[in-house]
């Protein structure tokens, strides 16, 4: 029993890893058209004059708050729903948020290259996702000792991550929703382009952390599904009394593989941009070169190798000019700097 147990974890591991990479690759494939949105952002002329528009006519104003001053809670949550079904992020959804991220964390970059950005944040993500932590075993022990006779357990553990994922999805495309009726309540002309403002209270409990946390969990317990099922029919076969009904087992394995594929075309893209409309910005901000920058500037700073007039000297410009010629480089006036201002974190 304890040789078929190993053998079991040994194939869930797997099976996680495979299916973890198969569904961050799909949501990667999903975003290939924001890279076309971001070379049109790039080669844009900025040379245009600004122009006064009433905050009505923007398209991303009408595609999420229909023009109306007022709003019903349960229409936004019920469009939210259906919306991450088709057309989950939209290029006016995308250029909007990306201009918020930039006004908040990099004021004094507006060429950076958003997509990037979130493409390598989105590979380190995968990296947790595709972990198997402590509490992951503990949810799944919790599970198999309530598998009595007439509860259902089996259903119970494929229904819930699905249910999950859906709430996680309506979530994010809420929380693009929330973004457009803030500006819309606060303004009713602009000039320029439309500034939305990332915020922590926009998710659950203020961290958005929590979202990566549920798609983890969802899908780990998809994994489970599918190696359990495939662990039974090489094991006992299709037949056998452990397997369960016919019926019930089809099911979740359709229910399973709906939810992957679901993560991987519309939660996983979602993510990938509605994770940064926090007040935190990730260290991926950095490319190699500027990280690699950043240690050595905060090590020499540490050891105190530098003499006070250097210090002096020194803190007026920014570790990632001393890095990267100032490739890349954060707000550096303290009026606009989010980092002086304590709005922002590395994370």
């Amino acid at each position: 029993a304890i040789h078929q147990l190993h053998i079991f974890i040994f194939v869930l591991a797997v099976t996680h890893f495979l299916l973890s990479a198969i569904t961050v690759l799909l949501g990667i494939a999903q975003t290939r058209n924001w890279r076309h949105w971001e070379t049109k952002i790039q080669e844009n002329n900025d040379s245009a004059p600004q122009m006064i528009k009433h905050v009505q006519e923007f398209k991303f104003i009408q595609d999420h708050f229909k023009g109306h001053r007022k709003r019903s809670r349960i229409f936004g949550w019920m469009r939210s729903f259906f919306k991450q079904f088709y057309g989950s992020v939209t290029e006016e959804d995308y250029t909007t948020m990306r201009l918020g991220f930039i006004m908040k964390h990099c004021k004094g970059t507006p060429k950076f290259n958003f997509y990037s950005y979130m493409i390598r944040a989105l590979e380190v993500d995968f990296k947790k996702v595709v972990g198997i932590s402590w509490y992951l075993w503990a949810m799944l022990m919790i599970f198999l000792l309530l598998n009595v006779e007439g509860w259902y357990v089996y259903i119970w553990i494929t229904l819930v991550p699905f249910i999950m994922l859906l709430v996680v999805g309506s979530k994010m495309e809420h929380i693009i929703t929330e973004l457009a009726y803030e500006v819309a309540q606060k303004h009713t002309a602009i000039r320029g382009d439309l500034v939305v403002s990332p915020s922590d209270n926009f998710f659950w409990f203020h961290r958005p952390k929590l979202v990566l946390l549920l798609i983890h969990i969802v899908l780990f317990q998809n994994a489970f599904e599918i190696a359990f099922f495939f662990w039974l029919l090489v094991t006992y076969g299709f037949k056998s009394c452990i397997m369960g009904k016919p019926a019930y087992v089809i099911t979740r394995v359709v229910i399973s593989v709906i939810c992957q594929v679901l993560c991987g075309y519309s939660t996983l893209p979602l993510y990938a941009v509605v994770s940064h409309m926090g007040n935190s910005f990730k260290k991926t901000i950095f490319d190699d070169n500027v990280t690699e920058g950043l240690v050595n500037w905060a090590e020499k700073a540490r050891r105190g190798t530098r003499t006070p007039n250097k210090i002096t000297t020194d803190a007026s410009s920014s570790p990632i000019d001393e890095a990267n010629g100032g490739a890349v480089q954060m707000t550096n006036t303290r009026a606009n700097s989010s980092v002086e201002q304590g709005t922002a974190r590395l994370i």
